[in-house]
């Protein structure tokens, strides 16, 4: 039996979620696997992830993803980088990898995205733009809140 009270003891788990998830918040450019991010909070990768998911409702991986592509929009709007640019600049390795979940988080391709936002944001402040476009969790999907919603299908 442990000496300290569980309560104590989850306290201090979501004392760690929440440093993993400012790191990832200042280094989601940086290369960051689940093992360097456990290792950095004293706890092993499968408990991290358990941990972190059950604190945030999403993966750690998931939720760096998701740090870059919000990343990606704001210089997707700006307009003076191209999007393999844009895609290393951000911290992915792989354009197709950045491209694929670009599109599954928000909702259209990046070139496409470059297009439609060009003059979207222009005066707005970035923290409203941050906001306004940021990618949000619906159910297990997580979609930008400017994607359009699927057509329902009837079966």
């Amino acid at each position: 039996m442990s000496s300290r009270p569980a309560t104590a003891q989850r306290l201090e788990d979501l004392a760690r979620l929440r440093r993993v998830r400012d790191r990832i918040d200042r280094e989601y450019a940086e290369p960051l696997d689940v093992e360097a991010l456990a290792r950095g909070a004293h706890m092993s990768a499968g408990h991290l992830s358990r941990e972190f998911r059950q604190a945030y409702g999403e993966s750690p991986y998931s939720y760096v993803m998701t740090r870059r592509i919000e990343r990606a929009m704001a210089l997707l709007r700006r307009g003076d980088l191209s999007v393999t640019e844009i895609c290393f600049e951000v911290g992915c390795s792989s354009l197709g990898t950045f491209s694929t979940r670009f599109t599954e988080l928000v909702g259209m391709p990046p070139s496409t995205y470059r297009r439609e936002a060009a003059g979207e944001a222009l005066g707005m402040p970035p923290c409203i733009a941050k906001q306004v476009t940021r990618p949000v969790r619906t159910g297990q999907a997580i979609r930008n809140r400017e994607a359009p919603a699927p057509e329902p299908q009837l079966a």
